[in-house]
């Protein structure tokens, strides 16, 4: 997990808090992993939206 971040542009210490938290996705959502994986990301990948 900690090198598919950083390979997203993450950096090191957001991939390491997100890396060291990988049970708890709900948590991580709400902190770096925005940062790192923002909608856009989302967006241009064709992931519909549910909203």
């Amino acid at each position: 997990m900690y090198r598919e971040l950083l390979a997203l542009g993450a950096s090191k210490t957001d991939a390491q808090r997100i890396a060291a938290n990988s049970r708890r996705w709900w948590h991580n959502s709400r902190l770096a992993l925005n940062r790192v994986m923002p909608i856009a990301y989302f967006d241009r990948l064709g992931v519909p939206r549910l909203s």
